[in-house]
């Protein structure tokens, strides 16, 4: 049974519908254009009046269980998701096991006094700390009053109901895999042909098919001799190499040394492995055990025939597959592009190197990212750091070419968190405006032009990673015409406490046929999650130990292509 938190089967993208937007050749107008995007109004942050700047996704602006969504209601009816009290942090008690409560619902959300980040017994409270800005748990989401669905022009930003504007986990991925599916189709993006060695992680756009037989003349399978006729033989002295030229045929009770890989020579009967055979004192070769026609020679075309398909479209390039092409004779593959992207690190506070100190911390996500985003596909073109000035933000914004513009940070509605506003002036439509998700509520996504997308993350360290999985990745996956991954679910080992309305994303270590919850997952921490096999999806009130929750790999800890960071 797979947890609450997973997309709808029916928001999967199809391989093979994903590769067909690339050949697509007529324009398509993008999905649910709505009014225009350009409204000034600042109480309504460039979101426009109601759910269409959610692109072509639910309406996710009432309150209780209408969400689009056929699981439960993050909260049920009657639930207020504005709630000023515990819903504003992550709730309640310690997230690992059966302990005492660290924090019980007396506590202090994330607020003055609340429990510091380092707190080694449980997570954060709220989405402050020491890290990067943006993620203040007073701004989260669209409490900022960024034009949610039904919200009327003009509404208070400190409106009781503008934190439930925000769009279920679910839903959210659905509307980046959407989002993506317009974007290419506007793109019209073609495959590009690559050379192997820069084919890794990429999805064929066209079948394997052998250029040649293989193995394209006899071989042999073992280091031994071939023998022709029965035994005993006597032995040639030249023996056979792999890579040189056809050897002279044998002849009846005639033996030659070869090499694994050689030609066999013609009219040979069998290969005798070298265990297998013995010779006498005049050098004739006698077998030990019996001797069959055929044994150890792998014949021409056992594997495949010239013209055989090996792959479909739509493989993904693992290292194994780019092994099986260049045995089949290729030297490039047609291949989907990758998503081009380009990384914008904000914030005066941020140190590129050194100890943190007087006020300025380390930058975690400009080393973070990249290596993230590559192993989901993308390519990426540059990392800047720009700071906390709304002048050079726009500028980087409006001049990237890019297929998706990540910033880290600034969602908020802080005193320098300027990407609501430049979003606004720019007239870009903003898709998702908060995520009923922690840690990483007040993440993004907003469509620049029909053919880009920029996601919005969170400054916290971990808060930007749930940024990436909620967000980032289905866009990705998508574009680069990724097959989704397996859905699966493991008991979790020991109860973890789930927030009253909000989707949470634990990091776990896998053990035992099960998943065991870590410590250190709050906001603004990497501890957990750097040494994280996975991340449990628990949804709202939590989990009981031995309950199953669906987790999601990280890149790295996955067979095959994550493991490697191109």
């Amino acid at each position: 049974m797979v947890s609450p938190g997973t997309r709808a089967d029916d928001e999967d993208l199809g391989v093979e519908e994903a590769l067909a937007l690339l050949r697509e050749s007529p324009r398509r107008p993008q999905e649910d254009p709505g009014p225009s995007h350009g409204d000034p109004d600042p109480s309504r942050g460039g979101s426009g009046p109601g759910p269409s700047h959610l692109g072509s996704g639910p309406s996710h602006g009432g309150s209780g269980p209408s969400h689009g969504d056929p699981r439960p209601s993050h909260g049920g009816p009657g639930s207020s998701y504005g709630d000023p009290g515990p819903s504003h942090g992550d709730a309640g008690p310690a997230h690992e096991g059966p302990g005492p409560a660290r924090g019980g619902p007396g506590s202090s959300r994330g607020g003055p006094g609340g429990p510091s980040h380092g707190n080694a017994d449980g997570p954060s409270r709220g989405e402050s700390g020491p890290s990067h800005r943006g993620s203040d748990p007073a701004h989260r989401g669209s409490g900022t009053s960024q034009g949610a669905p039904g919200s009327s022009p003009g509404a208070p930003s400190s409106s009781p109901g503008a934190h439930h504007r925000a769009t279920p986990w679910t839903d959210a991925r659905a509307v980046a895999e959407r989002a993506a599916r317009s974007a290419a189709r506007a793109a019209r993006r073609e495959p590009v042909s690559v050379p192997l060695d820069g084919a890794l992680g990429l999805t064929l756009a066209a079948p394997l098919t052998a250029l040649t037989d293989l193995p394209s003349f006899d071989t042999s399978a073992m280091d031994g001799w071939a023998v022709a006729g029965p035994g005993p033989w006597a032995v040639r002295d030249e023996g056979v190499l792999a890579g040189h030229a056809e050897p002279a045929p044998l002849t009846d009770g005639e033996a030659a040394r070869i090499a694994t890989g050689a030609r066999i020579p013609p009219d040979t009967t069998a290969v005798l492995r070298t265990e297998h055979g013995r010779t006498d004192d005049r050098g004739r070769l006698h077998p030990v055990r019996g001797v069959v026609h055929g044994q150890d020679i792998r014949p021409r075309g056992q594997e495949c025939r010239g013209g055989d398909q090996l792959l479909p479209l739509g493989t993904l390039a693992t290292p194994p597959v780019l092994g099986l092409a260049a045995a089949a004779g290729y030297d490039t593959l047609t291949a989907v592009p990758r998503p081009r992207v380009d990384v914008l690190v904000l914030g005066d506070e941020l140190l590129t190197g050194g100890l943190p100190h007087d006020g300025l911390i380390r930058d975690a996500l400009g080393p973070l990212l990249p290596p993230w985003l590559r192993a989901l596909g993308a390519e990426v073109r540059t990392v800047r750091r720009i700071g906390d000035d709304a002048g050079a933000l726009e500028r980087a914004v409006t001049t990237s070419d890019a297929d998706l513009v990540v910033t880290t940070g600034g969602t908020a509605a802080g005193p320098v968190d300027h990407v609501h506003p430049i979003l606004r002036r720019i007239g870009a439509e903003l898709l998702v405006d908060g995520v009923k998700v922690r840690p990483g509520h007040p993440m993004l996504l907003a469509r620049l032009k029909d053919d880009q997308h920029l996601v919005g993350l969170p400054g916290n360290p971990l808060a930007a990673v749930s940024g990436l999985i909620t967000l980032a990745e289905p866009l990705l996956r998508t574009l680069a015409a990724r097959p989704a991954p397996e859905r699966y679910a493991l008991p979790l080992r020991d109860a973890v406490h789930g927030h009253p309305h909000d989707t949470r994303l634990v990091p776990v270590v896998l053990r035992d046929e099960g998943a065991v919850p870590l410590h250190y997952n709050g906001p603004a921490m990497l501890r957990g999650i750097a040494a994280a096999d996975a991340l449990a999806v628990v949804p709202p009130g939590g989990t009981r130990s031995g309950q199953e929750a669906e987790l999601l790999d990280l890149p790295w800890a996955t067979a095959g292509i994550g493991v490697c960071f191109t």
